[in-house]
This record gives structure tokens, sequence and C-alpha cells, in this order.
């Protein structure tokens, strides 16, 4: 596998775009409340893009019809925003944000709670995030590929959810999608970790079984016994220490005991 070590000036270009993802997020968490349409959250995403001066890596990606992904309940990946779906109190929502700025890609997604939700809901989430932070804390240079997913799957197993299996993280940079291909559960990757690579980690939790299956239209993926989904999802660097998450968001805050010390 041919992974590609990102120069000193293709990182800098990744820290905008990073930035931008991040923000995208920030600015529409005031908007995720009851009685908004998941394609005016569409909209009003795909509008600060542009101001951005950026690009929607999702808009016509092998004909994705949205520029966000906008996963509800159940939906674990993938959900495309319709002006006839309305959320409500008690939804869990995923937005899932890819950005190209200067020809450079970044990633990132998380989870919003919407009104009064189930203490299941939040339970799921919180997990959900916590397992991507595990994964973040062991990250630096000759650590092993697979370690990523042993971590995440433990510490999920652990708190009686399940990992997603069909989809992934990715290498990420002028491409969308590149290598390494980063499995969220145990594997065998006998790639190393090296200084300069760039990456997602985005595990995707169910409540019940970790299948999924795909809806007619091609994209929609949610669980097979229709039990709630979460997921969270970092552009990641890896550096000489440890990593740097280059879409960090400004309100966003790791637990202590998720830093590596």
């Amino acid at each position: 596998m041919n992974c590609i070590i990102k120069t000193e000036s293709e990182i800098e270009r990744m820290k905008i775009s990073g930035k931008i993802a991040a923000e995208v997020l920030e600015m529409i968490e005031k908007y995720i409340k009851p009685d908004i349409s998941t394609d005016e959250i569409n909209n009003i995403c795909h509008d600060f893009i542009i101001k951005k001066k950026a690009v929607s890596a999702c808009l016509g990606y092998h004909g994705f019809p949205k520029s966000i992904c906008v996963s509800i309940n159940d939906v674990v990946c993938h959900g495309i925003p319709n002006k006839n779906q309305i959320l409500k109190s008690g939804d869990i929502v995923n937005i899932d944000i890819t950005i190209i700025k200067n020809n450079y890609h970044a990633d990132t997604s998380k989870m919003f709670l919407v009104g009064k939700t189930s203490t299941l809901s939040r339970r799921l989430c919180k997990i959900a995030q916590e397992s991507l932070y595990k994964s973040l804390n062991i990250l630096k240079p000759g650590i092993p590929l697979y370690k990523i997913g042993e971590v995440i799957q433990n510490y999920v197993e652990n708190n009686n959810f399940s990992v997603v299996k069909e989809y992934c993280g990715h290498g990420i940079g002028r491409s969308f999608h590149e290598e390494p291909y980063v499995l969220h559960y145990k594997n065998k990757s006998n790639i190393i970790l090296e200084k300069g690579m760039i990456f997602t980690i985005e595990p995707m939790i169910n409540a019940g079984s970790h299948e999924v299956k795909c809806m007619k239209d091609g994209w929609t993926v949610k669980t097979k016994d229709h039990s709630l989904s979460a997921q969270y999802e970092h552009t990641v660097l890896i550096i000489e220490n440890g990593c740097d998450v280059l879409t960090w968001q400004k309100n966003e805050i790791i637990p202590s005991k998720f830093i590596n010390k």
C-alpha cells in the first residue's frame, strides 16, 4: 500500500481546509433544532462554504446530489438532505462535511442532539465521540495502523455498543479518498504510521447490531435492526510526537482522561 506523505506546503494547505470544515460545523450548530428541514441545513452549509471560497467535495461526488450528508437516528451515514425531512425533538443527527480549498480536502463530522433526547441517545453519542478520542490518544510515528481499530472496538464493545465494519476512515489530500484505509475494528494492517501522513478516523457506532443495509437511493445506509447509530470524524496529521487534529472545533473540549500524558 502506497501511503502518501504530505510535504510542508501540502500540510499548510490542509490546515486551512481543516479549519474551514470545522467552522462549518461550528456555524450550523445554532440551526439544529426542531422544525428545520435537512435541506435547509444543507443550503445553509453550502452557502457558508461558498463564502469561505471553498467547494463542497460531496456535491456531485459519484452523483451525490447535495453538499453535505445528514444522517438521522438509525441512518448510519450518507443521508441525503431532503426538504420533506424535518427534525423533531428527540432526534440525533450526524452532519458530515467535506470541503475542498486550494485543491486540498478536509473531512469531519459530529453528532447533534435535537431537543429532549433519550438517555440511550446521549450515551451512544458520548461513547462514539470518546472512541474517536481514544484513538487520537495513541497516534504517533511508529504505531501500527491496526491499533486504531483495536482501541476503538475494545472501547465500544466494553460499553455494550457495536462498530460498523462496512465503512472506514481513509487517507485524504488532493483526493477525497486516498491510502491508507483506516478500519475501526480489529484487523491485521501492517502499515506503520509515519510523520506527514494525513487521514480520517470516523467510527460509526450502533446501539444494537453492527449490521447495516444500503437503501434503494444507493446512498443512505441504515442499521439493519433499526437501532440508533452515531458517528464522529476528524482529519488528523501525524506529527513527530503525536497527532495534530486539522478539523478541531473551537468549542470542542477533549476530556483529560483521553489526553496522552
